[in-house]
């Protein structure tokens, strides 16, 4: 193994969460530990005038949401941790799905005073897709919230998962007095607008010894003494190996917003979570110490600039080591390629790097080159696979709305739906464009974008269909399924037939009366 040192240092994981738990803010304790801010923006604070800095669209200062993944490299404890905060909102969800497919690992944040939420579930299945690890942390203990327990019920129930605490509250909302690690058997006590430093810390080997007693009140002693026994006796004993394997996530708690148990949970982290893996691909798995460079493209960001138009691929690195000047292969393109300058990030800021190894998140100039999926190599021909296109819940027809500027709008579509913002549909054997998205704000952003930046006007029409469905099977009765069903067959723009359900019961009725015709909700992007 050549690069195994360098291999070994990296930890390369995404933030995930329903919107307004957390995540953004976690992601700013976490810069703040590793030493790259100075002082924590706030997502939205009428005192504090800095602004987080992963929310770095003009959108998302406007708004207080993420609308777009934002890529983060920082270092701590001799760990090189590259992080991605993803968006939350819902409309948003397909870029947080592919980014999933680009990290070894997850943190889940949850809100302590709502549970779990329609869109944590969602994102958790695409983490149990691929056994993805992933570690829990359970937010805004500081408020008023569910009891541990309960919460800990609903995390079991709700996301299929086993989990396992690994530190325990001591109280809740007003009255909270801190967090109890059972992992590394310590206390850390909690004042209210104070922020934990490492004084604060206390070894606590022996729940049974009087310095309990000293601590803390007769009641919340043996409220802490009861917990633990319970936790010790009803939970399995914490198995990094079933953790790897992502049958067991660790669960902590704290409050991102007083810096509160989020130390706990970064240094659990750096021990406990995977180094990079190796990779499932086309033809054959790809180890990550192979010493060929291998690597895929997971997200394309059109005007990170405004100013320089320009379009940024994100790579993650799988196998070898990417070096700067130097040609790759672009299987799908089947054409050399080098890129002068490479960038790491810290969300909007970005530094030249001349070489990266697997696991690290590298960003490279596109001139229009790249789509999502896109395997770069040292000349060998593979796919990486697993890079999933989820199917869309709302869908319209754009209406061209100055036929001088057709060219701009299908290269503006293309460009676009290449990004992965939204999907593009063509009906089978005719020539209308439908587009598909899971969300409502994305046809804004969609519209937006095509006049400013392509100068191509068009307007929307809501089409009523329920879903789409790749279809494949028997060849015969595909093709007869789709002749008697025409008007709603159309083909996405890698050439794959696609099933535009009105409803749910024409859906059931279709696949009740086709037996042989099989219906996907996902589509891989390399079958």
């Amino acid at each position: 193994m050549k690069y195994a040192s360098e291999i070994n240092k990296r930890k390369t994981f995404a933030i995930i969460a329903h919107p307004d738990a957390g995540k953004t803010t976690l992601t700013e304790k976490f810069l703040l530990f590793g030493g790259a801010i100075q002082t924590a923006g706030a997502v939205k604070s009428n005192k504090i005038k800095k602004h987080t800095t992963s929310d770095f669209m003009e959108i998302e200062r406007q708004r207080g949401i993420s609308v777009a993944t934002s890529v983060m490299t920082f270092e701590y404890r001799d760990m090189l941790v590259n992080l991605l905060d993803t968006p939350g909102h819902k409309d948003f969800a397909e870029d947080t799905y592919r980014t999933l497919t680009a990290v070894d690992s997850v943190v889940l944040v949850i809100d302590c005073v709502k549970g779990v939420e329609e869109q944590t579930e969602r994102l958790m299945e695409v983490c149990r897709m691929r056994d993805t690890p992933v570690i829990i942390f359970v937010n805004k203990m500081d408020r008023d919230g569910k009891n541990p327990f309960d919460l800990l019920d609903e995390l079991e129930e709700k996301l299929s998962i086993k989990v396992r605490p690994l530190s325990w509250p001591i109280n809740g909302g007003t009255d909270f007095k801190g967090v109890y690690n059972l992992y590394n058997k310590s206390f850390v006590s909690f004042a209210p607008n104070k922020k934990a430093t490492d004084d604060d810390i206390v070894p606590l080997p022996d729940l049974s010894s009087d310095f309990v007693d000293k601590t803390f009140n007769a009641t919340d002693a043996a409220q802490l003494r009861n917990d633990v026994e319970l936790i010790e006796g009803v939970y399995d004993t914490f198995e990094n190996t079933e953790y790897l394997e992502g049958k067991m996530a660790p669960v902590f708690f704290g409050s991102a917003v007083n810096n509160f148990g989020v130390k706990d949970l970064l240094d659990t982290f750096v021990e406990i979570a995977p180094t990079p893996r190796d990779r499932e691909s086309s033809t054959r798995p790809v180890p990550v110490a192979d010493d060929k460079f291998s690597g895929f493209i997971f997200k394309i960001h059109a005007n990170l600039d405004p100013r320089h138009r320009d379009r940024i691929a994100f790579l993650r690195v799988c196998s070898g080591k990417f070096e700067r000047n130097k040609f790759y292969h672009h299987v799908r393109l089947d054409k050399d390629v080098r890129f002068s300058n490479p960038y790491t990030f810290l969300a909007r800021e970005k530094n030249v790097v001349d070489d990266a190894f697997p696991g690290d998140v590298v960003g490279l100039f596109d001139t229009g080159n790249f789509k999502i999926g896109d395997t770069l190599t040292e000349g060998e021909n593979f796919y990486f696979t697993g890079i999933p296109s989820f199917s869309p819940e709302l869908f319209k027809e754009v209406v061209n709305k100055d036929p001088m500027k057709t060219k701009q709008l299908e290269k503006g579509l293309r460009q676009l739906t290449d990004e992965g913002v939204a999907q593009l549909f063509t009906q089978h054997g005719g020539n209308r464009k439908i587009i598909g998205c899971v969300g409502d704000l994305q046809f804004e952003v969609i519209q937006y974008r095509l006049l400013q930046e392509y100068g191509a006007s068009c307007m929307f029409n809501t089409l009523p269909f329920y879903k789409a469905c790749w279809i494949t099977g028997n060849k015969a009765k595909v093709e007869e399924f789709i002749r008697f069903k025409q008007a709603n067959v159309v083909e996405d723009k890698d050439g794959h037939l696609v099933y535009l359900a009105q409803s749910e019961w024409y859906l059931n009725t279709e696949r009740a009366n086709n037996p042989e015709v099989e219906f996907h909700f996902t589509s891989e992007i390399h079958k």
